[in-house]
């Protein structure tokens, strides 16, 4: 089936489901869901028809309804998602059918299953619904959607994960209302950690949507300054730039783009580029992977590139890496330059390169003219813009009104932009020679009869609904003009071209649109040629000044209607689409009241009524048909008959021209006028928020002026406790004092008591094992030898006289030596007879070294260790003897 029959039986399903919400309605309604979405969907809600946008407001009234099936409901998103595949549909979904608070009521209905194939469908959609697109906070469902956002992007799934924050960075960036809900959350702090914990994520999409997020919540705040400082900006560059060159898919790559744009706007951190010494090598690399880009990458690599233009510091860098040659293949030979890639995306033949070369072209404008504001043009760049100039004019070329508005549009924009960078080439001489080379009096000439051809009618395009495309031919009309102005003195025939094209009266048209522009540039364009062309003495200046008039009290009516509208009118539809659409229902009607007396009459033939009513609508679609080609007809001939009215009226044709134009402009300041009153029905609520908010305010001023009373009465006994509190922290700070010196000396001497009760207990035990040892080698002399026996007795004597004098070491040493020349003589009479006992002599003469070095000690403790040193001491000198 075509488009056109799917989208009836869309229709018709929709509403029979509408009307009873049956299992077979709903099966037969997402099998025609399907069928359409198998279709080819491209500028089908750009298109202009009333039928698709009817089906669509149908469908998003189903996907918001929490009634109708998950699966039917996944289905219609589905739908909508092809249906969003370009930047009109995507501005028709979110301008007409609000289709975003549609997907967050739905998330918000399953927000207990976060991770279901449904919900990371609507969040799938609505990042791409969200991206570069204002969301309002009084919209139905935010809160909660940026709630359900912030709860799922602290759990442990990266499935749920990167979808929410992908969302997340759309709803915050350049939005101060949701970054000031989000930043009054009670949970914004464990936010904070999560997002500065995802730094480490092993995924890039996931570290750059992170940053996104902080950089939009966090970058005018103290946590965003030492977050993005001097140290962690660097990596952040590092980031992108490894992301742009080596390739990590599109969207990481957009929103990475998007990051660095934004950070870029805060001067602290421009600066932070302009230092980065890596900075002209990352750019080479750029503009060396930029030729092998899609269409949409390229486009978020020229936005970068854009940005870096507008902070002053990074132009001159940006034009040293652009018109500087490459390196030579062989010495001598220049090599190609960086700025290779621009050039070829000016010209590039991809389906949708539009963009990309229209921003090539601002590009080159704005490093052309920091190029040539200085004293002397290098060669470098006098080589690259003659090898700019063949495809830069080719762009001029291609005008062929009978592709349609669309055609027309891309044509002047793309003049518009050319001839800018031209005039920006011939501000200095040099670069004027080149341009005056290859540019002609004939294809300026030719390019402006084909604009102005256009801007007046004598082409189909005159029909346009698009109000603005006659200003855009205007513009791209006086840059031409512009740049002939510069060129002829230098152009053969160029003068008289230029000032031919002065004297046409259809100049005047877009001369008064420049004059009473609002924008200053199209005002100075106008002046400057309005100066020229005054010298002329035919120049219709009566009739621009009428022109200018009428124009002027348009711009003053335009004013007073957007202030007198409240709310946004819809256009009524005309009555022949108001009885096609009474003829469908009806035969709707018709239809489902023939199945009602199937139920009733069982013994009609369902089979034989469906046919009857296929052969009516049959023969009306052959009506239609034949009416459709009558009124093409009809429109030829109107056509051919307006033609030749135009031919046999030439007179008029001024008057007309003008009537055409305030007709665009009128239809202009009607579209303005609904999106101001748009905005205006959001201002209107979000005003009636803030009057709850005032109300709730004073309410909570009534109870802080009760609780100021209260306060009143409390200063006086809250001055007396001052005053005891600084006496008592006075008191508090000198015992603190105190207690600190105390707490020092405390601790001194708890290390010192450790230490001595540590060398104690060494001391003891090792004592306690040189006394068994002792013990033993006393047993072993008792037995062997009777007369240590009576040494013993000496000795205890002495231990009796070394009790009393404790502390006199001087006589204790006395007493030894007498002992030892006892001793001495004794054992010399032994000798011979204790050759067994010699050799335990030797073992006390070991212990004895080992004792004498803790004589000092052992001297203050039991009367039994005095007596050991002794005999250890008597040992040593028996050994000597038997030496």
């Amino acid at each position: 089936m075509d488009m056109t029959t799917c989208l009836k039986s869309l229709m018709l399903a929709m509403r029979q489901y509408r009307d009873g919400r049956t299992a077979q309605n709903a099966t037969q309604l997402q099998k025609l869901v399907k069928e359409v979405s198998g279709l080819k969907c491209d500028q089908l809600l750009s298109s202009g028809q009333v039928m698709p946008r009817e089906c669509v407001r149908g469908l998003v009234e189903l996907a918001g309804n929490p009634d109708t099936s998950p699966t039917l409901t996944s289905s219609v998103i589905s739908l909508l998602a092809q249906l969003a595949c370009d930047d009109d549909g995507l501005e028709i979904l979110n301008s007409r059918y609000n289709l975003t608070s549609t997907l967050a009521s739905v998330v918000h209905g399953r927000r207990a299953s976060p991770e279901e194939p449904l919900v990371l469908q609507c969040l799938q959609l609505l990042q791409k619904l969200t991206y570069n697109t204002r969301v309002l906070q009084s919209a139905n469902y935010i809160h909660e959607l940026v709630a359900f956002l912030m709860t799922n992007i602290q759990s442990h799934s990266d499935d749920i994960i990167v979808p929410c924050l992908g969302l997340m960075v759309n709803l915050c960036r350049d939005n101060r209302s949701v970054q000031r809900h989000v930043k009054s959350l009670d949970n914004v702090k464990t936010f904070y950690r999560t997002l500065l914990d995802f730094l480490d994520h092993n995924s890039l999409t996931v570290v750059v949507f992170t940053l996104s997020v902080l950089a939009s919540l966090t970058l005018s705040e103290k946590v965003g300054e030492k977050l993005f400082d001097a140290t962690n900006i660097i990596q952040t560059f590092q980031l992108v730039f490894n992301i742009i060159v080596n390739g990590d898919g599109t969207l990481t790559l957009k929103y990475s783009v998007d990051l660095l744009v934004d950070l870029l706007k805060n001067a602290k951190i421009a600066e932070y580029l302009t230092r980065y010494q890596h900075f002209s090598v990352c750019v080479s690399k750029v503009l060396g992977v930029l030729q092998s880009k899609d269409p949409d990458s390229a486009a978020k690599v020229l936005e970068l590139l854009l940005a870096m233009c507008g902070v002053g510091g990074l132009r001159p860098l940006l034009c040293e890496v652009v018109f500087r040659p490459a390196a030579a293949p062989k010495l001598g030979a220049p090599g190609p330059s960086p700025g290779l890639a621009l050039l070829l995306w000016l010209s590039s033949p991809v389906e949708g390169a539009e963009g990309c070369s229209l921003q090539a072209l601002q590009l080159l404008n704005q490093l052309l003219e920091e190029a040539l504001e200085a004293d002397s043009v290098s060669e470098c760049v006098l080589s690259f813009v003659g090898g700019l100039l063949p495809p830069l004019l080719g762009l001029l070329r291609g005008l062929d009104p009978s592709l349609g508005d669309a055609h027309l549009r891309k044509h002047c924009h793309r003049v518009t932009h050319v001839t800018r960078l031209l005039l920006a080439l011939c501000a200095e001489d040099s670069t004027r020679s080149l341009v005056s080379r290859h540019v002609s009096a004939q294809l300026a000439l030719s390019q402006v009869e084909a604009l102005l051809s256009c801007c007046h009618g004598n082409s189909p395009l005159v029909c346009s609904p698009d109000g603005d495309l006659s200003q855009l031919c205007a513009d791209a009309l006086l840059k031409t003009l512009e740049l002939m102005s510069k060129l002829r003195q230098q152009v053969k025939d160029m003068e008289t071209s230029f000032y031919r094209m002065l004297q046409d009266q259809r100049m005047v048209t877009p001369l008064s649109l420049a004059l009473t522009s609002h924008h200053r540039e199209r005002v100075q364009s106008g002046l400057s040629l309005l100066f020229e062309a005054t010298l002329i003495p035919d120049f219709p200046s009566l009739v621009l000044g009428e022109s200018m008039a009428a124009n002027n009290a348009y711009h003053l009516r335009e004013a007073e209607l957007s202030v007198k509208r409240v709310a946004v009118q819809e256009v009524p539809p005309s009555s022949t689409l108001d009885c096609s659409s009474r003829s469908i229902h009806s035969l709707v009607d018709r239809i489902q009241n023939g199945f009602e007396l199937q139920e009733n009459l069982k013994d009609c033939h369902v089979s034989q009524i469906i046919d009857v009513y296929e052969q009516k609508l049959s023969a009306f679609a052959s009506k239609e048909r034949c009416l459709q080609d009558l009124l093409e007809a009809k429109a030829l001939a109107l056509a051919q008959a307006d033609r030749l009215i135009a031919q046999y009226l030439l007179e008029r044709a001024q008057a007309e021209a003008e009537a055409c134009e305030l007709g665009s402009l009128l239809k202009e300041a009607e579209r303005r006028g609904e999106d101001l009153q748009g905005e205006l029905a959001n201002q209107v609520l979000e005003a009636e928020l803030s009057k709850a908010d005032i109300k709730e305010l004073l309410q909570h001023n009534a109870r802080l002026q009760q609780d100021s009373e209260s306060h009143q009465v409390l200063k006086g006994g809250y001055n007396a406790l001052l005053n005891r509190f600084n006496e008592s922290e006075r008191l508090l700070k000198e015992l603190q004092a105190a207690h600190v010196s105390l707490t020092k000396q405390s601790d001194a001497l708890r290390r010192n008591h450790q230490a001595l009760q540590e060398q104690h207990q060494k001391t003891a035990s090792g004592l306690q094992e040189k006394e068994e040892e002792v013990r033993g080698l006393r047993s072993d002399l008792q037995q062997r030898d009777g007369d240590i026996a009576g040494l013993h007795a000496d000795l205890r004597a002495r231990e009796e006289k070394l009790q009393e004098k404790d502390g006199e070491k001087r006589d204790l040493e006395e007493t030894v030596g007498v002992l030892r020349k006892e001793l001495n003589k004794t054992e010399q009479a032994r000798k011979e007879a204790s050759i067994k006992a010699s050799s335990l002599e030797m073992k006390k003469s070991q212990l004895e070294a080992r004792l004498k070095q803790k004589e000092d000690e052992l001297s203050k403790h039991s009367s039994m260790i005095a007596m050991i040193h002794s005999l250890s001491a008597e040992a040593k000198s028996d050994v000597n003897l038997s030496l």
